[in-house]
């Protein structure tokens, strides 16, 4: 489909998406759109619910593990990149035997060692941009100005030490906090609308107005400095939208964030999480997970992709009364959920318009949640946080396999 016509016809279709999802203003849909005069990227498009690689003029379905390379001892709260030796070797070669595509890259800014093998592969990879979630105002001007220097820095170290041309996507920002959401929608009740420079929305909450800027501003960027770009979005949580009718979300209807402001919706979707434990059974499976992902599918009119999904394997289960699923689950069962969340994707009605599905995460994470500067030297029993690996660090600072999970992955990932 050409630009322009493609551009009319998803402008048109995002306005009816919109409004069945989070709409807050009756007769008034959300919209949002790229304007016609932004150029398209290079390498990976998006045609209708498609990402296309140009490259080969197929569309792409993304077999992706999320990757955040830090070992016991590291942690990145304090500024500080991943470690720059052998660990990358390794790591790469087991996402490779794991038939993973595409790793979904969560620190800024990855050392030359992780680029280098990279090159060694086939792999390629989505660049996540950390934004302050808790922040008590997505609008306030100097939150808006100092994310869109990290936003810069993000770009410039891609272009100066990454591989732009193995680059699908940069997100905007991941899983913003309910409060913050209520908080910046309250103090800017007038924000409804944004006509950027390629970024344009109406009738929207002011924390959808506030991403929509800061995507416009990576945009703008990548643009005038390097003269192409990427696929952008913002990647979001079913707690807060964007399906709206929702007896456990945790924010009000008014405040539901609807994330297409930009090329795909990406979106975290957990089997335990609120929005889909109450949603209702999938047309095949009969799960909630498979119902949830059938009725994002049906109100989204752009690429979607699943970009977490796993569970964590914390010895103790913190919260089970306020928080049931989130931890404590043993490794013996991860497969069979892993099994069931492919099939869930794989088969739900609309699954045309799934981009791909991110396991989250390659190895667990010692360093979170980062109460004080020795966590990362603690794997925390109730820290679910800390367990989410499909591989778990050994006592050399290399990685073991959690039991089946790891074959799991393969296996899966080795289906058409």
């Amino acid at each position: 489909m050409k630009p322009a016509l493609f551009l009319l016809a998803f402008t048109a279709l995002m306005a009816v998406a919109t409004q069945a999802m989070g709409d807050s203003i009756p007769d008034a849909p959300k919209t949002a759109h790229i304007t016609r005069d932004t150029p398209a990227p290079t390498r990976f498009v998006v045609d209708g619910t498609a990402i296309v690689d140009r490259g080969t003029e197929k569309p792409v379905y993304l077999r992706g593990m999320g990757y955040s390379p830090y070992l016991i001892g590291e942690t990145p709260l304090f500024g500080e990149p991943p470690g720059d030796d052998a660990r990358y070797a390794e790591h790469l070669g087991l996402v490779r035997d794991l038939g993973v595509n595409y790793l979904h890259v969560f620190p800024l800014l990855m050392p030359k060692g992780f680029f280098t093998e990279l090159d060694k592969t086939d792999l390629v990879y989505g660049q996540d941009i950390w934004v302050m979630g808790g922040a008590p105002d997505f609008l306030d001007p100097t939150f808006q100005a100092n994310t869109i220097t990290q936003i810069k820095a993000a770009i410039d170290h891609t272009y100066k030490v990454g591989r732009p041309d193995r680059l699908v996507l940069f997100s905007v920002g991941d899983e913003l906090h309910a409060d913050s959401i209520k908080n910046t929608d309250t103090r800017h009740s007038e924000v409804r609308d944004y006509n950027g420079k390629h970024i344009v929305v109406a009738n929207r909450t002011p924390t959808e107005v506030a991403l929509a800027r800061l995507i416009d501003a990576g945009i703008d960027y990548e643009l005038t400095r390097y003269g192409r770009r990427h696929l952008y979005c913002h990647t979001s949580w079913t707690h807060v939208g964007p399906l709206a009718d929702r007896p456990d979300i945790e924010v009000p209807r008014e405040n539901v964030l609807v994330p297409d402001m930009g090329d795909l919706l990406c979106m975290n979707v957990y089997t335990y999480a609120r929005g889909v434990q109450t949603s209702a059974p999938g047309t095949v499976t009969g799960s909630t997970y498979q119902g949830y992902l059938e009725e994002l599918a049906a109100n989204a009119h752009m690429p979607v992709l699943i970009t977490q999904v796993g569970l964590s394997t914390s010895p103790i289960e913190p919260k089970p009364e306020t928080v049931p699923g989130f931890g404590g689950h043993k490794i013996e069962d991860v497969p069979k959920m892993f099994r069931s969340v492919w099939k869930d994707i794989r088969t739900a009605k609309g699954h045309e318009k799934f981009a791909g599905m991110v396991f989250f995460e390659l190895h667990d994470e010692w360093w979170k949640s980062g109460e004080d500067h020795t966590d990362s030297t603690r794997h925390e029993a109730d820290d679910p946080e800390e367990w989410f690996g499909i591989y778990a660090i050994d006592k050399n600072n290399k990685l073991a396999p959690k039991g089946q999970i790891p074959e799991t992955v393969r296996s899966l990932f080795a289906e058409p």
